[in-house]
């Protein structure tokens, strides 16, 4: 099992620095609404993939990869609700920064990133599909899940406590109400990039 961590935890850190939803829509986030709401965001993220990580444990994540129907239903509710953030970052850069509503707290921040992972596919596959090549077969299989997961939840975490730290650092440019407008434009635009490239690097001939 530790001959097999470290290797585990560089493939995890190279699929974590990888673009993907999670890391476009942190920054996103962290850049308009500032540290608090990213870091909201980074507990609800480690929290629905590890939720992911224990589901795959006990064979759901395999049911779903194999399942066609429920599988394409979750990277459709994904993609759905990557565009839907990016109306709504289009809404709120209408908005100015002190007049966010009871929706946008940081419990909302926190369920947002739950979500988005709990229905992540590409979370999904990454359990299913990389991390049992590195269980090993003179062991409980369960164990060795769980601290692989536990690993994979704890890489991620960090690294998207970086990019959150990093994105913060630029959001008071953002002060003024005409630069938030035109940001708002943009970080939608990137969410709805996002979505599409979600759509396209989960499709499935089947």
């Amino acid at each position: 099992m530790l001959e097999a961590l470290l290797p585990f935890v560089l493939t995890s850190l190279a699929i974590e620095l990888t673009p993907g939803p999670n890391m476009g829509y942190l920054v996103v986030l962290s850049l308009d609404r500032g540290r608090p709401a990213g870091l909201a965001a980074v507990s609800g993220v480690a929290l629905g993939l590890l939720v992911l990580g224990l589901a795959a444990g006990f064979g759901l994540g395999s049911f779903i990869s194999e399942t066609r129907w429920l599988y394409e239903a979750l990277r459709w509710g994904g993609v759905a609700f990557l565009v839907w953030l990016a109306w709504d970052c289009y809404q709120q850069s209408r908005q100015p920064l002190g007049s966010a509503k009871d929706g946008n707290s940081l419990a909302a921040y926190f369920r947002r990133g739950l979500i988005s992972n709990l229905i992540n596919p590409k979370a999904t596959v990454f359990y299913v599909a990389v991390l049992p090549n590195f269980i090993g077969a003179d062991a409980p299989a369960a164990p060795q899940a769980l601290v692989l997961t536990t690993a994979y939840v704890a890489v991620a975490t960090i690294i998207h406590l970086g990019i959150v730290l990093l994105a913060s650092l630029l959001q008071p440019l953002l002060a003024s109400d005409r630069l938030r407008r035109g940001a708002g434009l943009v970080f939608s635009a990137l969410l709805a990039l996002i979505a599409a490239w979600l759509a396209i690097s989960t499709h499935r001939a089947w």
